[in-house]
């Protein structure tokens, strides 16, 4: 009985769809478009309040914190040096290896490592 009530509800639902859309065109398409506007504001709303006022995780927070330190340790201001034109030298100078930019700040030393095969 309840199933029959469901179908006539959703029948009606969308053949009043059906005359919306080819009688008020502009209408309906607003319509869509109110209500896609209003539902990203309430979503915005949640996400902002409920969702982003969670705590992040430990490991974020000190990833976060070593990227700023990185940045601070190796960005240079450097100044453009006066080029002097000369021969270059016959002898190639050694390439200095810039260390990785991360460094870790606490890591599971007393976890030993497991394969997992």
């Amino acid at each position: 009985m309840i199933r029959y009530i469901i179908y006539g509800i959703v029948g009606l639902a969308v053949i009043g769809l059906m005359m919306q859309l080819f009688l008020n065109t502009i209408g309906f398409l607003f319509q869509l478009f109110v209500a896609a506007i209003f539902g990203l504001a309430i979503f915005g709303l949640f996400y902002y309040f409920i969702l982003g006022g969670r705590n992040k995780s430990s490991d974020a927070k000190k990833y976060k914190q070593a990227v700023r330190q990185s940045k601070s340790k190796y960005t240079h201001h450097q100044q453009t040096p006066n080029v002097k034109h000369s021969q270059p030298s016959s002898l190639k100078k050694k390439s200095k290896k810039r260390p990785a930019h991360l460094r870790v700040i606490d890591g599971n030393k007393s976890k030993s490592k497991k394969a997992g095969f």
